[in-house]
């Protein structure tokens, strides 16, 4: 699998500069990152049908890396599209049912995915109980993942570079070692 079957799923209002996402899209040659045309106020059929025009115009199956909503979106996918996905990597995800700006999202599915997952969390997320994203995974059939303190796993919590996460996601392809090319190329990201 290369990069270019890597489809990078940012959340509610975009991941900006500096998120891993941001950085990953920047970093790994030819993957793909969705882009929503509303990136405030968002439409689950919108954002849905991005994600699954993505996967379904892939040549091969697709590997996903998905923050907050974008998490919950990429569950919402019909059967064809989940048909395509090889494996996906759910961060920090959303709970639209306490978020009236994310209520167009809910209700979110509890079936079992027909790929391989994980769900990744943390303790302190202030977007999503950490008890809500473990039922999910158990749902899903996820792997779970749980941080401690980790705020929502993304700049303001401090995850810009995020080896971590890029190790999760690299045990979802078949060639882990050539996720990122070599990396001595990129500048150091500043710490400030």
């Amino acid at each position: 699998m290369t990069s270019s079957n890597i489809i990078i799923v940012p959340g509610w209002r975009d991941s900006g500069p500096g998120h891993w996402q941001s950085l990953w899209a920047e970093r790994m040659q030819g993957a793909v990152r969705v882009v929503q045309d509303d990136w405030v106020t968002p439409k689950r059929d919108a954002w849905v049908q991005a994600i699954e025009k993505l996967v379904l115009d892939s040549a091969e199956p697709v590997v996903i890396a998905a923050h907050s909503l974008g998490c919950i979106a990429s569950v919402h996918l019909s059967d064809a599209a989940a048909s395509r996905i090889r494996g996906a990597l759910f961060v920090a995800p959303a709970d639209p049912e306490r978020r009236a700006a994310l209520a167009d999202f809910a209700p979110v599915p509890y079936a079992k995915l027909p790929y391989r997952s994980i769900v990744v969390a943390s303790s302190n997320d202030p977007y999503c109980p950490v008890r809500l994203a473990g039922a999910y995974a158990r749902s899903w059939g996820s792997e779970f993942v749980r941080m401690q303190n980790a705020g929502h796993i993304n700049v303001e919590s401090g995850h810009g570079d995020w080896p971590l996460g890029l190790a999760l996601l690299q045990s979802l392809t078949d060639e882990p070692a050539t996720l990122l090319a070599d990396r001595t190329q990129f500048e150091p990201l500043s710490t400030s």
